[in-house]
């Protein structure tokens, strides 16, 4: 079995538990450049990663992805508790020692980006790591190393939390500088997300 590009032992987590109250139906299922936009980060962390986990809305059919892609599906335990709730359901079914959290909402993400992400976590014993965007740290996508990221998730959201960036917040984080991962992705697709129909119609070049 081929060795995917990204050596780090990791696996993807898609947070696809959303309710696109912005978009007005399942984003998710809305075609982006000829497929389904939950295919788009699905496929990019099949490349990186050991194994990919998506996270679904409690009672939801999983959606049909194209054959042969090796994905497993999660459940949130309650629906609408925000991405937090769906990072930790996906966390705790996560075996590796690296965890890449996605949107499923992401279709551009650069796998070279990713892969600087994994190296950088890899390297630094940082237990977070996020891409600089102006004056603050992106929360998605996000490397996390899982059994820290997993205790903290739990505790926060015990806490009442359901941000994301609190997760970020509360893990030793380490920030790869705008330049860096910017020339792996000129376009800056990995931090670009659908919320509207005028995102779909209107993709980046």
């Amino acid at each position: 079995m081929t060795e995917p590009a990204g050596s780090v032992g990791a696996t993807g987590v898609v947070l696809a538990g959303g309710r696109s109250t912005r978009f007005g139906s399942d984003k998710l299922a809305a075609t982006y450049r000829g497929m389904p936009l939950l295919h788009h980060a699905v496929l990019r962390l099949v490349e990186v990663t050991h194994d990919v986990v998506v996270v679904l809305p409690p009672d939801t059919e999983p959606p049909g992805l194209p054959p042969g892609v090796p994905v497993r599906y999660v459940h949130d335990a309650v629906e609408g508790q925000g991405p937090l709730e769906g990072a930790l359901s996906g966390l705790s079914s996560v075996g590796t020692e690296f965890a890449v959290l996605v949107g499923g909402d992401m279709p551009e993400l650069s796998t070279a980006v990713v892969i600087e992400m994994l190296r950088v976590a890899a390297a630094s014993g940082a237990d977070a790591v996020a891409l600089q965007d102006g004056e603050r740290a992106r929360p998605l996508p996000l490397v996390v190393r899982a059994e820290p990221a997993r205790e903290v998730a739990h505790a926060l959201r015990h806490a009442g939390e359901h941000r994301l960036r609190s997760l970020q917040q509360g893990l030793r984080t380490a920030v790869i500088d705008e330049g860096t991962w910017h020339a792996l992705d000129p376009n800056r697709g990995s931090l670009r997300d659908i919320d509207e129909p005028a995102d779909i119609e209107h993709p980046s070049t």
